[in-house]
């Protein structure tokens, strides 16, 4: 086989193969996500302004306070953020790493997804480098039934220490629908023993996070309120007649579901709102 031919042969493969993942410089950005192989940034990350996020008031003042302290180098706890879908929890965790950035400090928010776990040993090896306090966020974390205990243990590991465990200047912010991060019905039925092992597993798992956040469903006063809140921030007309209505239609009262209320306000209005000013 001639040169020309290899050469030929050697460009082609060259073409094909994919090319090697781009990292982002980690010591410049506010924000990052994590695929299982680089980081990169997150483009206009302008997550909602602290202040308005209402009705969690004690969540916001804990989750501030445990987040400067990291921000700081000091003793620091990793946080489960934990309950019913659109309160608050993914929100905060975005909003007081922009509060600390605006506030001076370079903190920066790392977000990687729950099927990522095991590649996390490798960011870590990454991040232990860097000169500045990182949040990586894990959102939506949940073991349901079909799932075996190999997850709960990678994150069990990374929070409890050895070769794979989390650096110094990292602390893990995750996200969950339950508060043992297992589903109700996974840990209350009687299984054998190897199922109940399984389940202990998943179990334990909540009990390394250092500080554990509940986030619940609002009441009607507590949701007109933050509808209020919101309207009169940004200018807008407020019925709460026609907010009750709205939230009944999708059949929750949050913050999320009055964050869509006055979006369409704002719609209604032609008036350009964003939760970040």
């Amino acid at each position: 086989m001639d040169i020309e031919l290899l050469t030929r042969i050697a460009e082609a493969l060259e073409r094909l193969a994919p090319p090697l993942p781009t990292m982002a410089d980690l010591a410049a950005h506010p924000a990052y996500y994590w695929d299982g192989r680089t980081a990169h940034t997150v483009e206009g990350f302008e997550p909602a302004d602290y202040a308005m996020l209402s009705g969690i008031d004690a969540q916001k003042e804990a989750l501030l306070a445990n987040t400067r302290r990291h921000a700081a180098g000091h003793p620091a706890h990793d946080v489960l953020l934990w309950g019913a879908r659109g309160t608050g929890k993914s929100a905060s965790v975005g909003a007081v790493v922009g509060r600390l950035r605006r506030e001076g400090d370079n903190i920066a928010l790392m977000q990687c997804s729950a099927d990522q776990l095991a590649t996390l040993p490798e960011l870590f090896r990454l991040l232990r480098a860097i000169d500045r306090p990182f949040i990586l966020f894990i959102d939506d974390l949940g073991f349901d039934e079909g799932s075996t205990g190999n997850d709960a243990r990678v994150m069990r590991s990374l929070l409890d220490g050895g070769a794979s465990a989390r650096p110094a200047n990292v602390r893990l912010y995750v996200t969950s629908n339950r508060r043992h991060i297992v589903s109700r019905h996974m840990s209350e039925q009687d299984d054998p023993i190897n199922r109940r092992d399984v389940v202990d597993d998943k179990l334990a798992l909540s009990d390394r996070f250092g500080l554990s956040l509940g986030f619940h469903a609002m009441d009607q006063d507590a949701y007109l309120a933050v509808v209020e809140g919101y309207a009169r921030h940004y200018g807008l007309p407020f019925d709460g007649q026609e907010a009750v209505g709205w939230a009944t239609q999708r059949g929750s009262r949050s913050g999320r579901v009055a964050w869509q209320y006055v979006t369409e306000l704002a719609g209604r209005e032609g008036r350009a709102i964003r939760r970040g000013e």
